[in-house]
């Protein structure tokens, strides 16, 4: 479902009549502050499993290893 130009005016409208011309850049601001936090940790997610990946090998590659 795409939001097309009418939506978005709808929208901005609907944001301009509850909070305000005064409150909105405020408003806005502290969205893409949240969105930025979000994609930060986000990203620290995606990347831990990458970083403990080659411990996880080497526990494999023992179990691979005959017993003496």
């Amino acid at each position: 479902m795409a939001l097309g130009p009418g939506n978005i005016a709808l929208i901005v409208g609907a944001a301009l009549i509850i909070f305000g011309p005064k409150k909105l850049p405020e408003l806005g601001r502290s969205v893409g502050e949240t969105l930025r936090e979000f994609k930060k940790a986000t990203k620290g997610l995606i990347e831990e499993p990458k970083d403990a990946s080659p411990s996880e090998d080497k526990k494999h590659n023992s179990a691979k290893e005959p017993l003496k």
